[in-house]
């Protein structure tokens, strides 16, 4: 079992902190402003939330991020998607990520603070979604490197706004607003942005007010046909993007 004064300052792209009825807040961030993802933080989260979820204090979990936006900035830094030794390990992370998000036996809750335009999968694994009216979402930069969506967007966006909507917004790279996404069913509220660190945690305080037991099967009986979409699918959709991966090196190759 995790401490939490054992992991709390581990992460350089997570900031921790705890209130006194466990509820533990996320913010994640790249020198203390918006996060901007790459192959460091990939390796990072699978820590963070196995961490997260290791700790029996926690009674709730907040995700946020930091800045204007929640999570819309990638870096190729740190990745190789280019060689069989290097996708084997975005292949890993990227189920383990996963599965590590579901294996957090408390309920989590997302804040999100501004554009999801990557990884919008781990707010769909939390119970709670929170947004602003400055909040979009998309999934950007996977057509822009050519590679196929196969992270878990592939598996969770048609579970959760519908298989028609769900493929339209992968494939045509649909910008869904703030209020669509809530009429949708991807959020449950709107929140003024002075507002919404606030309003999570009240909503988190109430959750932790419960019994820890029936808080935390509580999540884990609301999560289980998550467990088994992920399970069934994230690999072999990973995998897909592998392969997109290895064709998008060969053409570079071939026109370098």
């Amino acid at each position: 079992m995790s401490s939490f004064e054992t992991y709390k300052n581990s992460f350089p792209n997570a900031r921790l902190t705890r209130s006194p009825s466990g509820v533990l807040e996320v913010a994640f961030h790249t020198d203390g402003g918006k996060l901007v993802f790459n192959g460091h933080t990939h390796e990072q989260f699978v820590d963070l939330f196995h961490q997260i979820g290791s700790d029996i204090e926690n009674r709730v979990v907040v995700l946020t991020g930091s800045g204007d936006a929640f999570m819309d900035a990638i870096s190729p830094e740190g990745f190789d998607f280019f060689s069989p030794r290097g996708y084997d390990k975005i292949l890993r992370e990227g189920k383990k990520v996963l599965m590590n998000i579901l294996d957090i036996e408390v309920p989590v809750i997302t804040a999100l603070n501004g554009p999801v335009l990557l990884h919008s999968e781990y707010a769909l694994l939390t119970d709670v979604v929170l947004a602003t009216p400055e909040t979009v979402f998309q999934d950007k930069p996977h057509f822009e490197f050519g590679i196929v969506p196969g992270d878990g967007v592939n598996l969770l966006w048609p579970e959760v706004i519908g298989s028609i909507r769900g493929r339209y917004f992968i494939l045509t790279r649909q910008v869904l607003d703030a209020q669509t996404a809530k009429d949708w069913g991807v959020v449950n509220e709107v929140v003024p942005a002075d507002r919404l660190l606030a309003r999570a945690r009240e909503i988190a305080e109430g959750i932790a007010a419960l019994p820890p037991l029936t808080s935390r099967y509580t999540r884990i009986a609301l999560t289980q046909k998550l467990r088994r979409i992920i399970e069934d699918g994230a690999g072999y959709g990973l995998a897909l993007e592998g392969i997109s991966a290895a064709e998008v090196a060969r053409s570079m190759a071939a026109n370098g």
